[in-house]
């Protein structure tokens, strides 16, 4: 857990011992290079409360539209539905998903682990577990669902099945390993699971709110949620390190030391016109800033998801070592990708989100990149 937040335990719930906290969820120490930003001005308010995003639908139909999580908020005794409207109000405030949640042992470890709606946490994930048919397919017979590390670390074997503490007598199948939005959860469950493993109801939502200004708005879900609550800035733990960049003997003199500079320096030569916050944006939605580098369903690898016959026309040596350009190099990577975004008009800022479109065909995928990156602008004008 992190020294963030120390805790906000839970009371005990079944045979569960429930001291998830937010700060476990938004533990920075999994955000190894970067995570989201938070700025920008703040939109017009809706007139109606922000929609619990992603309805139900077809599990083997990704949803339309995905939510970047900004926010997450958390009271011991559980979000109320009054409470979760009143927050769906607030001023930039978009969508909001209410989510269990507890620590259980897997395998005879600790994990943190969230329950969710299959069909309504999936628009809330990384456009690859999105994506992942196989995920939803999971979750929606009661499997559990980890992120790579925690795989790793329980020692799951997909297909295999492991005893859970909770009212569950049954071993539960582990399903598959795939990257979560809210980091700092090991794995995800589907709600009948939740419920049979005593997981806290309504512990915690997610806020999205793209552009609002998150200082301004974190103490507005405060006073919706009262003093005994909890809220944690998802995208603060976004901003550029200064240890970001390894350093590698290697690696040429004048190589970029941060993320931050290597956006700044990848726009400055290979795109001029274009902002560094759209790299920054762009890596954050397509990898986790590196977290989950592919391949994706579609076979994008990389910290940027390049399809390897796209990197095979743009990718180039950027930063990285001497030879062949790396897809899997963000010194590399990042320097291609704006050589992309120039080829279709990424200089040019009449034109940007027809750019960003060509990079990743969606309407929402442009949205969240251009509020992403207005965030990144306000942290560093």
């Amino acid at each position: 857990m992190s020294a963030f937040w120390r805790r906000a335990v839970l009371t005990a719930v079944a045979t569960v011992t429930l001291c998830l906290s937010v700060a476990g969820l938004a533990d920075p120490a999994a955000r190894a290079v970067i995570t989201p930003g938070g700025f920008g001005g703040r939109p017009t308010a809706a007139p109606a409360p922000a929609p619990i995003a992603g309805s139900p639908g077809s599990p083997g139909a990704p949803p339309r539209q995905l939510f970047v999580p900004d926010l997450i908020a958390a009271i011991p005794g559980g979000i109320t539905s009054g409470q979760l409207a009143r927050i769906g109000r607030l001023d930039g405030v978009r969508a909001v998903l209410p989510l269990d949640g507890g620590q259980v042992t897997v395998n005879g470890q600790a994990a943190d682990v969230l329950g969710v709606s299959p069909q309504a946490f999936r628009a809330w994930t990384p456009p690859g577990t999105a994506a992942a048919a196989a995920v939803w397919s999971d979750l929606g017979q009661g499997e559990l669902v980890s992120t790579p590390a925690a795989a790793r670390h329980l020692a799951l074997v997909a297909g295999h099945a492991y005893q859970v503490s909770g009212a569950v007598r049954e071993p539960i199948t582990f399903g598959t390993a795939t990257e979560l939005s809210v980091r700092g959860a090991d794995a995800v469950v589907g709600l009948a699971r939740s419920a049979q493993l005593g997981l806290a109801k309504n512990f915690a939502v997610l806020i999205n709110a793209p552009g609002a200004d998150l200082i301004t708005l974190s103490a507005e879900v405060r006073s919706v949620i009262g003093a005994g609550g909890h809220v944690v800035n998802l995208v603060s733990y976004q901003k550029v390190t200064p240890a970001s960049l390894p350093v590698d003997a290697s690696v040429p003199a004048g190589t970029p030391a941060t993320f931050l500079e290597l956006y700044q320096e990848s726009a400055a030569q290979y795109c001029p016109g274009l902002s560094w916050t759209v790299l920054a944006a762009i890596n954050e939605i397509e990898s986790g800033d590196g977290a989950n580098d592919g391949p994706s369903t579609a076979g994008a690898l990389g910290p940027m998801q390049f399809l390897p016959s796209t990197w095979a026309i743009w990718g180039i040596d950027g930063w990285g070592p001497p030879g062949p350009p790396d897809i899997m190099n963000a010194l590399d990577a990042v320097p291609s990708a704006a050589r992309l975004l120039c080829s279709d008009g990424g200089g040019n800022p009449s034109i940007l989100r027809s750019a960003i479109f060509d990079y990743n065909h969606a309407t929402w995928y442009v949205s969240e990149v251009l509020a992403l990156a207005a965030e990144y602008a306000q942290d560093y004008p």
